[in-house]
């Protein structure tokens, strides 16, 4: 039977990536994802919900998220999902993650200007 495993997310780090080396000399490089959703209830009040996300990014993508990312960076990322699990006294718990397999950076570069905000700071002159 065929299976899909897929998931698609845009958000911001919650901290900086951190890097590290598995027992095989494999890197592995982890962050959180703050995913945000809003809408109004039925009195028409705007509510919030952010959804933690742990990740994990493997070989060179690993490698881009380390160099390039920092907490607050905006991403888009996709990949599929793993659940681990491990013992703690006696007892079985399990966390799920993301395994990424691609990942695209959604801040715009500090040379980057709004246009917007270039037509409103022209001057009074130019004001229209």
């Amino acid at each position: 039977m065929p299976a899909l495993n897929r998931i698609q997310l845009i958000g911001r780090l919650g901290k900086d990536p951190e890097t590290r080396s598995t027992t095989t000399g494999k890197n592995l490089t982890t962050f959180s994802l703050a995913v945000g959703q809003r809408w109004k209830n039925r009195d028409g009040e705007t509510q919030e919900h952010t959804e933690w996300v742990n990740v994990e990014t493997w070989g060179r993508l690993g490698e881009i998220c380390s160099e390039y990312l920092s907490k607050g960076s905006l991403i888009y990322l996709e990949g599929r999902l793993k659940t681990d699990r491990y013992e703690d006294n006696g007892e079985t718990k399990y966390f799920t993650k993301v395994v990424a397999s691609l990942m695209q950076m959604l801040d715009r570069k500090p040379d980057e200007e709004d246009p917007v905000a270039t037509i409103e700071e022209a001057p009074a002159e130019y004001a229209v």
